[in-house]
Order: C-alpha cells, then sequence, then structure tokens
C-alpha cells in the first residue's frame, strides 16, 4: 500500500503543521466564517447520525475512534460506556483532545498519534472512522477498511466523499494552485465502486453494507456507511 503511506504522510503533515490552528478552532465554540460554520454544522450532523448507527448502551463495547481529531466522537461514544481507543496522526491535535477530554471520562479513553492500521490497538467490538480516509483513493481506502474488518467483531461505520460532478470540478479547480498551498484533497468515491472492491477481500466475506446517510451542508458534503458483520 505505497499509495496509502504516501498519502498518510501528506495528511499527517497537514493536519499536525498547516491546519492545526483552524481545526482547533472549528471545533471549539469560537465564532469562524460563514463557510467554516457550515462545515462546523455538517460534521456536527455527520457526527450524530453516525452515534446513532452503533448501540446506545456500549457499556463492555470497546471502540476504536480512527482519526480522532480533536476527540469529539471520543467522548459521546465513552458517554455511552464504551472503552474508547482514539488515535490520529497529529500529534498536536491528540494532545488537543486529551487537553479537552472531561475528566468524568477520560479514564475511558486511550488517546494514541499514529496509523488507525496500527495492529497493537488490539481487537474491537466496532470500528468508527469519520472524515479519515476521505483522502485516499477508493482501492487504498477499502484496503484499510478490509485490514480493520479483520479485527472488528460487530460493525464499523465510516464516511467518504461522493463522486458529484460538481465535486470533481472543485477538485479539478483546486489542482491548478502551487503545490505548496494545497490540503490533501478529497478523493471522491462512488458507492458501487466500494461494493464492487468488498467482494475481492477475503477479510470482507462475510461483511455487509447496512445503511447509509448523505449530509449537505454548505461546503461539508459526505456520505457515511455502515458495515455490519452477518
Amino acid at each position: 500500500m505505497a499509495d496509502y503511506a504516501a498519502t498518510r504522510d501528506r495528511v499527517e503533515h497537514y493536519f499536525d503543521r498547516t491546519a492545526t490552528k483552524t481545526w482547533e478552532r472549528l471545533t471549539s465554540d469560537a465564532p469562524v466564517s460563514g463557510v467554516r460554520a457550515t462545515v462546523r454544522a455538517g460534521r456536527d450532523k455527520m457526527r450524530a447520525l453516525m452515534m446513532a448507527q452503533i448501540p446506545e448502551d456500549l457499556r463492555g463495547a470497546r471502540i476504536l475512534d480512527a482519526g480522532c481529531g480533536t476527540g469529539a466522537l471520543a467522548v459521546e461514544a465513552a458517554r455511552l460506556g464504551a472503552e474508547v481507543v482514539a488515535i490520529d496522526l497529529s500529534p498536536t491535535l491528540v494532545n488537543l483532545a486529551r487537553e479537552r477530554i472531561p475528566a468524568e471520562v477520560a479514564h475511558l479513553v486511550e488517546f494514541h498519534s499514529g496509523d488507525m492500521l496500527d495492529k497493537s490497538l488490539g481487537h474491537f467490538d466496532h470500528v468508527v472512522a469519520m472524515d479519515s480516509i476521505i483522502h485516499y483513493g477508493t482501492e487504498d481506502a477499502v484496503n484499510a477498511l478490509a485490514q480493520l474488518a479483520e479485527r472488528t467483531s460487530k460493525s464499523m461505520v465510516f464516511t467518504f466523499a461522493p463522486r458529484t460532478p460538481i465535486l470533481a470540478l472543485m477538485i479539478s479547480v483546486g489542482r491548478l494552485l502551487p503545490r505548496g498551498d494545497r490540503a490533501p484533497w478529497l478523493e471522491p468515491m462512488a458507492e458501487t465502486r466500494i461494493a464492487q472492491l468488498m467482494k475481492t477481500h477475503k477479510s470482507l466475506n462475510d461483511w455487509q453494507c447496512a445503511r447509509t446517510h448523505k449530509v449537505s451542508s454548505g461546503f461539508y458534503k459526505s456520505k457515511a456507511m455502515e458495515w455490519v458483520r452477518s
């Protein structure tokens, strides 16, 4: 997965060095611009939808928050009783998550900085990956999810950027910018292509797609897909 590793390194550099202050503000209660306000609202709605796709009572369950950012989803899962392993590529964002976590659930969340595919993290009942595979090509993303599936017993919920003509145009324009000015851009995925690739992995033979949800809020356009072990 050479392409996966190269993209992972670019994403880590961007979020740990270039965009830290932006994400610190976006994920707080501080006022933000109109565009960023739509992104914040969209992310809040998506997080609520993803949390609704896992059991309300998580006591005794072990959950991986893959790409935890500043920790909002990890906190919500811990409040439902889960033991949460929260990991993100950016050490800076992980440190911010540690600072923000409420004292009453701090003992239930274990923070790490690094690759979500690290096998030393162990096995899980559920995996939640919000906006953490959106920068990878479809093949790399499904390969990564297949590796997580090998250590997951019940469900995985993840988001991807749905392939649309408007998003494709935005990406084409964005790629005209000087390389130093670019964020790691979204890689749109087609739901049918994800389904096709699922069939190629032995580790996904007993997994199936259960539900999907789409969120469109200004510049935030994302789709959540749930896979369950049959």
